[in-house]
């Protein structure tokens, strides 16, 4: 699957990017939502992603990179986000935020940044629907690939097996079509792609060059 990163977007037109998805092959929106206290950047908050909601029609996919995110699960569930995720390195109890996201029908995830070992989630894969692994330092887009992810990947499909088959693996940060395909190699099943669509003028014609990379 593929969830073009909004954070990419033109919002000098973003009417028009949101429906450039909604015909496209993609299969979420992702939704990079930054405080500049846990990653050192500002995105967007409830007023875009409202506006977002309002006019699409693919599933809703919000990373919080953010402090203390729990205050805002019921937020984003009343704003119409099915999929969201908080970082493992921000949340002291983690266990009970993740089913707190669950309780209120969302599906539930856990990011981890590029240093943070997939071991750590030995005691909570269990209990997630799916983990963003990080493939570059959080807070900008643009950045370079970190080549350590593949073998993260492997590492997680392993563990994922072993304790919960179906949780998703999400990849995101500096993916495009020069690694595409090795990363659903690896056992990725999401790939988060920012400039790679939105850098060039055929942005849907790039999803579909994501999605069929394999």
């Amino acid at each position: 699957m593929i969830a073009p990163s909004m954070l990419s977007a033109d919002f000098a037109n973003l009417g028009r990017d949101i429906e450039m998805v909604n015909q496209s092959e993609a299969d979420w929106f992702h939704l990079d939502v930054m405080d500049g206290v846990f990653v050192p950047n500002i995105s967007f908050g409830m007023p875009v992603i409202r506006s977002i909601a309002r006019v699409a029609k693919k599933p809703l996919d919000a990373h919080l990179m953010i402090v203390q995110p729990e205050r805002y699960f019921e937020t984003f569930h009343d704003l119409g986000v099915h999929y969201l995720s908080i970082h493992y390195e921000a949340v002291t109890h983690l266990n009970r935020a993740v089913h707190q996201i669950k309780e209120l029908g969302m599906k539930a995830g856990v990011v981890l940044n590029p240093h943070t070992p997939v071991s750590l989630l030995e005691d909570t894969i269990a209990d997630v629907d799916f983990v963003l692994l990080m493939s570059v330092n959080p807070g900008f887009g643009g950045q370079k690939f970190i080549e350590g992810t593949y073998e993260k990947i492997i590492t997680l499909k392993k563990l994922s097996h072993r304790k919960n088959p179906s949780a998703l693996i999400e990849v995101d940060g500096g993916v495009d079509a020069s690694n595409a395909a090795r990363l659903f190699d690896a056992g990725a099943d999401i790939l988060v792609a920012g400039n790679a669509v939105f850098g060039s003028a055929n942005a849907s014609a790039n999803i579909s060059a994501l999605k069929t990379a394999r």
